[in-house]
């Protein structure tokens, strides 16, 4: 029996898709049988006109909640922790271009090494607060899941990979997608970063559902 494929909508840009992808990750650990499920992480562009030098995020959260970003990240910070996940939005300021790293994660599932890509990537961004659309990083990255340093940086180069990567993430914006995380499991689609306990009851209804 093939395992159960879960879909996973996500920008690595985004906060809360890290958190997502973090409680995805740890439910499907704790599993009697995680190799029944696999995730498939598929690209959204959080924000597609984010020009190449990056985009200043926390200047535009003070723009629209005013001055004190304490109690806007007060809540983010909050889920992190108790997801055992390290996450301090005060480090990274900026929003990068995010198609390039999308485009590796697109091959990284053939290689099977996009779940751990997926999470480097977070991990660089955030906690490291690196620029996540330089080539040079994303190929350093790429090559510790699979890649050679060459094929990283062929692969960013080619216009070709960004535009198939370009077209899925139109995909689904045109299927109705219009925020992220977003879990598809079993075919019920679950947006938000949902609690752990909703995410193994998903679970564990598709797989019973499957068996």
């Amino acid at each position: 029996m093939p395992p159960l494929e879960i879909e996973l909508f996500g920008d690595i840009v985004c906060p809360w898709c890290y958190v997502g992808t973090h409680r995805l990750e740890r439910v499907i650990a704790a599993l009697p049988e995680p190799q029944r499920v696999a995730v498939v992480h598929r690209p959204f562009l959080l924000r597609p006109a984010t020009p190449a030098q990056g985009l200043d995020i926390h200047a535009e959260l003070r723009k629209r909640f005013g001055g004190d970003l304490e109690p806007v990240f007060a809540r983010l910070v909050a889920e992190a922790q108790a997801s055992d996940l390290e996450l301090d939005p005060r480090r990274q300021p900026f929003a990068f271009p995010t198609l390039p790293a999308h485009t590796l994660l697109r091959h990284a599932l053939a290689k099977g090494t996009q779940r751990a890509l997926a999470l480097a990537l977070f991990h660089a961004h955030f906690v490291l607060a690196k620029n996540i659309s330089d080539p040079e990083t994303l190929a350093e990255l790429a090559s510790a899941h699979g890649f050679t340093r060459d094929e990283a940086l062929a692969l960013l180069a080619s216009p070709a990979e960004q535009i198939i990567t370009r077209s899925e993430t139109e995909e689904a914006s045109a299927a109705g997608i219009r925020g992220v995380p977003l879990f598809v499991i079993g075919g019920r689609a679950l947006p938000g970063a949902q609690p752990e306990p909703v995410l193994r009851e998903a679970i564990d209804a598709a797989l019973a559902h499957a068996s």
